[in-house]
This record gives C-alpha cells, sequence and structure tokens, in this order.
C-alpha cells in the first residue's frame, strides 16, 4: 500500500540544521527515507545562491534520502525556476529520444511535466532509464498545485530491488532488457517528437551514438531496438538499483481494451514493447510483481505553489497522481550520466 503524507505530518517532523547555515535554512526530515524539506529562516534567502555555497550539503541530503523538497522560498515563474537550476549546473538537459509527450515551456531546459490526460496515473519510472544515457538528477516546480490530487509521487529505487527475490532479478541482471519502439504509427510518439528533429540524419547520428539499432520503413516510420541495463549500482553510494522502464513499455501496462486491439496485429509492429536483452518475452506476472513492490514504496508529498524539488534520478523513481483543476508542474534535467562508463560525461 502507498504511505501518503497528509498536510500536517510536517508537525511530527524532527528539525534539524544544516550545519553552518542555521540563519539561512532548516532541514525537516520525513518519517519515511526519501524527503528532506529545506526551508529559509528569512524570506530574503536566495534558493539559487544558497545552493551555490552549500552544494555539498545538498549532495548528502540526496545520497541519504534520495531527494530534497524546497519549500517557502521566493521561486516565481520557469525563468526563476531556471535560474535555481543553473546555479546548480549550468548546463540543462534537452529531452531527446523522450518517451512521453511534454512542451517546452519557453525557457531553454525547461519542460511541462509529462502531458498525460487529467485523470490517467503515470506509473512510477526513473528518467531515461530505458536508455544507456540518463539525467542523475531532475528538478520539479510547481507553479500551479492542482486543486485536488496531481501529487508527484516516490519511490526508493534500492527498496524496489530488496523488494524483488533473486530468481526475478537473475535474468535481468545477466541480459539486460531490450527496448524495441516503432514510430509513425499513430499510436504514441512520431520520431520528430522523441528525438525532438526533421533532420533524419540528426536521427541516424544518436543512434549510432548511443547504439541504437534502427531501421526506416517510408517516409515516417521508424523502428529502433535497444539493450540497456536493469540494475545498476549507484556511482556515489554504491547501492544496488532496479533502473528500467520494463514495466511500462510492456504491453500488459496497456488498457486491456487498447491491449486486445494492438495484438490483433503483427507484435513486431507494436508502438512499443520491451523483452530480455536476448529476445526472450517477459511474463506479464513478472511485471506485475514489479508493479508491486512500486506500489508497496510510494511516498507522496502534495505540492505547495512554489516548491522546488531535486531528486536524484539513479535513487528515486517518480510519477503522477490524477488531478482535478489547474496543474502545472515543470519539470528540468542536469548531470547527463553515462551508464556505458559509469560516469557522468
Amino acid at each position: 500500500m502507498t504511505t501518503p503524507l497528509s498536510p500536517g505530518a510536517s508537525a511530527t517532523r524532527r528539525r534539524v540544521v544544516v550545519s553552518g547555515t542555521s540563519d539561512l535554512v532548516s532541514v525537516a526530515h520525513s518519517p519515511h527515507p526519501i524527503i528532506s524539506v529545506v526551508r529559509p529562516t528569512a524570506p530574503s534567502v536566495d534558493l539559487g545562491h544558497w545552493l551555490r555555497t552549500n552544494r555539498e550539503r545538498v549532495q548528502t541530503l540526496l545520497r541519504e534520502r534520495g531527494a530534497v523538497l524546497f519549500r517557502g522560498f521566493q521561486v516565481s515563474g520557469p525563468e526563476e525556476f531556471h535560474n535555481v537550476v543553473q546555479a546548480w549546473s549550468p548546463k540543462l538537459l534537452n529531452y531527446t529520444y523522450g518517451s512521453t509527450p511534454r512542451s517546452r515551456s519557453g525557457v531553454a531546459g525547461v519542460y511541462t511535466s509529462t502531458e498525460y490526460p487529467a485523470d490517467q496515473t503515470i506509473p512510477q519510472h526513473n528518467e531515461m532509464a530505458y536508455a544507456r544515457i540518463w539525467p542523475e538528477h531532475l528538478w520539479f516546480y510547481c507553479g500551479t498545485a492542482a486543486q485536488e490530487g496531481g501529487a508527484t509521487p516516490l519511490a526508493d529505487s534500492r527498496r524496489i530491488t530488496e523488494r524483488l527475490d533473486r530468481a526475478l532479478l537473475r535474468p535481468f541482471v545477466e541480459r539486460g532488457v531490450r527496448y524495441v519502439r516503432n514510430y509513425g504509427t499513430g499510436f504514441d510518439l512520431s520520431w520528430q517528437q522523441a528525438f525532438e528533429t526533421d533532420d533524419r540524419a540528426e536521427v541516424e547520428a544518436l543512434c549510432r551514438a548511443q547504439d541504437i539499432e534502427f531501421t526506416w520503413y517510408g517516409e515516417d516510420r521508424l523502428r529502433t531496438s535497444q539493450i540497456c541495463q536493469a540494475v545498476i549500482e549507484h556511482p556515489a553510494t554504491g547501492a544496488e538499483v532496479w533502473f528500467n522502464q520494463a514495466h511500462l513499455f510492456h504491453t500488459s501496462a496497456l488498457a486491456p481494451e487498447v491491449r486486445a486491439e494492438l495484438l490483433e496485429g503483427d507484435e513486431s509492429e507494436l508502438p512499443r514493447q520491451v523483452y530480455y536483452g536476448d529476445g526472450e518475452p517477459i511474463a506479464d506476472s513478472t511485471l506485475d510483481r514489479v508493479r508491486a513492490a512500486y506500489a508497496e514504496e510510494t511516498v507522496r508529498e502534495p505540492w505547495q505553489e512554489g516548491d522546488v524539488m531535486l531528486i536524484d534520478n539513479m535513487l528515486v523513481s517518480h510519477g503522477r497522481d490524477p488531478y482535478r483543476g489547474p496543474r502545472r508542474v515543470l519539470v528540468a534535467m542536469t548531470d547527463e550520466h553515462d551508464g556505458r562508463t559509469g560516469g557522468r560525461r
């Protein structure tokens, strides 16, 4: 079952002061082991400046907990959010080779969160875990909190790994995960959307650089196939973490009626499908156990307007709850990690 955090939970939190910054911020550790909440002790505290001078302290919180929520700082709008993120890393990453629909905010490197209908749940996932290169850190900014629902729930990827028995983990670790995508089917993103370009040569160059097999079919059809990691070792903590999106790409993630319709055709033409790295099918029941592990570990902190949240993308997964009313949450990505070499690019 999930472990919701009630709005009043902060009253019971153990409050500690970050060493050397007692005049600037306080840190509240929530009862569960994922989120630390950093608050300014005065309205004049500039979050960007504080991040620049306290990076190591924030890194320590991230490695211990996985997510840091900055609440009560005067961050207003995508431009100020961009400035905060740049204080941490001057280079914001593009969403090239994406898997879900989202739009640019008008500020470089800042995107809308995934644009799924408000009544749908976005399951837990680590960003771009279906690729060999991914962001180490994700940043979220709440411009408008939904009237009801709309949280960005989190789950500890270390705990997911611990919940999965070794018999389930072994074939994933040994063989990896193969992702097969067909663009231009009308059921998913076009290749232009996914690769953020209309230039086929740019697509081919990226595929070659990231060891993605590709085949063109006419002008608008593209098939890609890539073998990626399933479990990784965190570069800083050494923790073993479940890091893939098999449970999202597999047809068992679809609504029954949609799955039935798609499976009436040739499986090789599915918009997306996932296999073990050697091409062997993954059983529905296997991924149902993965989803159950996520459900047991998921926690949530309701958004408040102006919140900024930083998560370690390898230690913590994220999703989205259904919601009612207007909601605007922006996303930025930093610190590109190359899973092939185990280091930052």
